[in-house]
């Protein structure tokens, strides 16, 4: 966790001194919000439906994994999902169609991992509306998009909005960027249709979820296992390496020494010069990592397993998400 976090979780004083920032942020995010609402500025409809998964606060909260739970939720209901996202980390400019081969220097490590385990088409692109025509143009048997971290992008018109929350974090001292960890004020969760506490209970959230760790995978095919009770290096680049580190520890591996890095940061070969394996990082580092990967290094992939709260809800919701837009959208 860098200073800036450690203040914002810990609710330091010095924080404060940031507030004018933040007392900006919101007038200009409010601003922007308010000419969408009047219509001056215009929002643009797809035409299919739109499930925004995001979040209120910086940092990870378990959209991924969220996300790839989600898109086997929509095909048992009937749904041919697609994914759009910004392809933060990525240098991509036009929409692209993420393959599984890709570099996530390119497309992005969150763009690429979708990509690879959702077994949905994925298109990035910093411009959400043009990413979804583009996937709905490359593939159109999709009849709803998933948007990844889109909840602020108010140009792309939704259907759904889900908001993850770390339940173990919460919104830290409450207060908007960068005096605080919020993009958003809390008033914003009242609006949004299911909110899911990652990890624990909170009073904000509708409904929870937990992160099921795995079995420790290699990075390169062939390699041999990593066995829990193994004294390991822990490495991450992720928004909330703290839980990565406890779910490491539940699975019984021996936490030698932590690495972390910034959130989707663009690991290279020589991060790891003065690292020696074995070592266990995050699914979404790994995607980073194999073309440089070493035969015991090894990512511990997590699930995720929304409770009867949430499951019942978003059912109702895609109900009522079928009666708007006929009965074609989810069916056979």
């Amino acid at each position: 966790m860098n200073v800036l976090e450690q203040g914002w979780y810990q609710k330091h004083r010095w924080c404060a001194l940031l507030l004018p920032l933040s007392g900006l942020f919101y007038l200009l995010s409010a601003g922007r919000r308010l000419l969408y609402r009047l219509g001056l500025k215009k929002t643009e409809r797809l035409p299919v439906p739109v499930i925004i998964v995001g979040n209120i606060t910086v940092g990870g909260t378990g959209k991924t994994p969220f996300t790839l739970w989600l898109c086997d939720y929509l095909r048992t209901q009937g749904y041919t999902p697609g994914i759009i996202s910004r392809g933060y980390g990525g240098k991509v400019k036009a929409p692209r169609l993420v393959a599984e081969l890709d570099n996530a220097a390119l497309v992005g490590d969150e763009p690429l991992l979708l990509a690879q385990r959702s077994g949905c088409p994925v298109v990035v692109s910093p411009d959400r509306v043009a990413a979804g025509r583009f996937l709905l143009q490359k593939r159109p048997q999709v009849d709803l998009i998933i948007s990844d971290d889109g909840l602020q992008h108010y140009r792309l018109a939704r259907d759904l909005e889900i908001v993850l929350l770390d339940a173990q974090r919460g919104l830290g001292n409450g207060w908007l960027l960068p005096a605080g960890p919020l993009r958003e004020l809390p008033k914003r969760l009242a609006s949004v249709d299911l909110v899911i506490a990652n990890s624990g209970y909170s009073a904000l959230a509708h409904a929870g979820m937990t992160l099921q760790s795995g079995k420790a995978e290699p990075l390169l095919p062939d390699a041999p296992p990593l066995e829990p009770d193994t004294e390991i290096q822990l490495v991450a680049g992720i928004g909330n390496p703290g839980r990565f580190r406890r779910s490491a520890e539940l699975a019984g591996f021996k936490i030698k020494h932590c690495h972390f890095w910034p959130d989707h940061h663009p690991f290279q070969a020589d991060d790891f010069n003065m690292l020696s394996g074995p070592l266990l990082m995050t699914e979404k580092d790994a995607v980073k990592c194999r073309a440089f990967a070493k035969a015991d290094w090894h990512y511990l992939p997590v699930v995720a397993q929304p409770d009867l709260a949430a499951t019942t809800r978003l059912t109702t919701l895609l109900q009522q998400l079928r009666s708007r837009y006929g009965t074609q959208s989810g069916t056979d």
